[in-house]
């Protein structure tokens, strides 16, 4: 579905990404995990059309679109929900999810799509009327990631959704992202919590100064020991 091969990237003078390389396939849940600094969230940026590549091509159903706009990139199914969640805090949490629905082909079925997420997140359901700004950190996560289905993506990307979340609260979140990805959309996580994100991924890539250091199963890395010594702490 989604091809990197020999991306870089950067801002301004400083490179970030050195010749990254990675697939996402169909109906798979696969997470970028590493350190502070190393290149998770350019990855992203750079995929999404935020950050310009300044080498390399990036594929998705074998299309090429290596530097289109953002707009045309969410129009081919591609949805990134982003760190921080960013919502609307002055609108209600209806609105907030409608704003999801902005291509053109979610704004015909929007009302259909407003069904099928609150059947997903059912305490987003549960608060609608609400301003988003009044909801609790794990309830503002749920509606930006309800939000971005409600473009209803065939690729969902998410950047840190456990961020500033209690232990509880990851815990709910990665049960939610278990959910979405249940629907049958495939997902691209990217989490600095390592070992709730490879318990859950069918693969993942290991990012170490702007480059893939290390790749394999949820299972196969969380047995590696340079991933158990580096970010497991044992």
């Amino acid at each position: 579905m989604l091809k990197l091969r020999d991306v870089t990237a950067g801002y301004g003078k400083s490179e970030v990404l050195k010749g990254i390389s990675f697939d996402v396939q169909a109906g798979e849940v696969v997470t970028i995990v590493g350190a502070n600094g190393a290149g998770k969230t350019t990855t992203l940026k750079t995929l999404c059309g935020i950050v310009p590549a300044t080498g390399g091509n990036v594929e998705f159903d074998g299309q090429p679109i290596t530097n289109k706009a953002a707009h045309e990139i969410v129009d081919l199914g591609i949805t990134m929900v982003p760190e921080g969640r960013q919502l609307f805090p002055f609108l209600t949490v209806e609105d907030n999810l409608l704003m999801g629905a902005y291509k053109r082909s979610a704004r015909a079925k929007r009302a259909q799509r407003l069904e099928e997420v609150l059947q997903i997140f059912p305490r987003v359901k549960e608060r609608l009327a609400q301003l988003a700004g009044s909801l609790s950190g794990g309830e503002q996560q749920m509606v930006a990631i309800a939000r971005g289905m409600m473009a209803g993506p065939r690729l969902l990307i998410l950047d840190e959704p456990s961020l500033g979340l209690s232990p509880l609260l990851v815990t709910q979140m990665f049960d939610v992202v278990k959910l979405v990805a249940g629907t049958g959309t495939t997902v691209l996580l990217v989490e600095q919590n390592i070992f709730n994100t490879l318990k859950l991924a069918d693969r993942g890539y290991v990012l170490e100064d702007g480059a893939v250091a290390l790749t394999g199963t949820g299972e196969e890395l969380l047995r590696n020991p340079h991933v158990r010594k580096a970010y497991l702490g044992h």
